[in-house]
């Protein structure tokens, strides 16, 4: 519905403001909720901020109350994986907690429409390649289990109270907006692409690689995956239910390629070192993305390597000239 209002909770962070400016492009007030622990003041630019914490029912209800949107797209979580392996019950309160917490809000307010970031960690090891939806779930890790677990906690409450949920399980996502309006910026950094740049633009001695270069992921687009949030919440409002569906590229790219296309970018070598490899996360990833193609009517379009790594080392570039990306907030 044009002009109708969007509650994105944590639409202030990396993927989350992505989502804002698509929604914002498709006619919606997108709102953001968020306690900006991670996300960002500047990165709210296509509408509203609510500053609140998702375990607060008063300031959900705040949210609701004010701007009654039509559907919630929930992207509020912690996201490192060796964090999770340290501080378990961090992971716990946050994602699946914070999650119960959302979902409590919905039912009292009746909106009944939930967009969740899910993630590929919810698999585990794959037993094949590519992975479709019906691949067993069993994570390695806290993260991927508190993911999992939201995932069948929003599946109860659709059974009970008639919440649909639409699970978008992400795989890699990258890149940033080609316009330059928002992009990658975590504290510190952990993921690959945004290393290997600032290790390129001379910001970082080394990097540092974990077991050796094989390891292969499922590179995605962050506008492919914003874009995806849109469609996906439109096809949930006319098919309710409970319903988990990949976001990914469907190729898979080893830490090798991606290197050569980072060194092809800045022009010059990485310097690497090479430390043990982590028994936490798979060797691959790759997505099946048949049934994003076919529900959604969604395929990705800008996900080609290159262009990833061209948007976010302009991004990168932009806005980290001379500090480390690991020095900024």
């Amino acid at each position: 519905m044009n002009g109708s209002a969007v509650l994105v909770i944590g639409g202030a962070g990396y993927i989350g403001s992505h989502v804002c400016k698509a929604l914002k492009e498709q006619g919606y007030i997108p709102v953001t909720f968020d306690n900006l622990s991670h996300g960002h003041e500047w990165a709210v630019k296509w509408g509203p901020l609510i500053k609140g914490d998702i375990h607060s029912s008063e300031d959900l209800d705040r949210a609701f109350d004010t701007y009654s949107p039509i559907a919630v797209i929930h992207l509020a979580s912690h996201i490192n994986v060796r964090e999770s392996i340290e501080n378990p019950g961090l992971y716990y309160h946050n994602n699946l907690y914070g999650s119960l917490s959302i979902a409590e809000a919905m039912v009292r307010h009746q909106v009944l429409t939930l967009v969740f970031s899910s993630s590929a960690a919810v698999y585990g090891t794959p037993l094949s390649t590519p992975i479709g939806e019906n691949h067993p779930k069993a994570p390695l890790n806290p993260y991927g289990k508190t993911k999992s677990m939201a995932e069948d906690l929003f599946e109860d409450f659709y059974k009970a109270y008639g919440l649909s949920v639409l699970s978008l399980r992400y795989f890699n996502g990258a890149g940033a907006d080609p316009e330059g309006e928002t992009g990658e910026a975590h504290h510190p950094e952990t993921h690959l692409i945004p290393r290997l740049i600032e290790t390129a633009a001379g910001r970082s001695d080394a990097m540092t690689i974990y077991g050796d270069t094989s390891a292969t992921r499922d590179y995605i687009h962050v506008c492919d995956l914003a874009r995806a949030h849109c469609q996906g919440m439109e096809w949930l409002e006319a098919n309710p239910g409970s319903m988990a569906i990949n976001l990914g590229s469907g190729e898979g790219h080893s830490i090798q390629q991606v290197i050569a296309v980072v060194e092809q970018q800045a022009g010059r070598s990485i310097p690497l070192t090479f430390t043990k490899a982590n028994a936490f996360e798979p060797k691959t990833l790759i997505a099946d993305v048949t049934k994003a193609r076919e529900l959604l009517n969604w395929a990705p379009r800008n996900s080609e390597l290159e262009f990833i790594v061209k948007t976010a080392w302009n991004w990168h570039e932009k806005t980290a000239p001379t500090a480390p990306l690991s020095a900024r907030n």
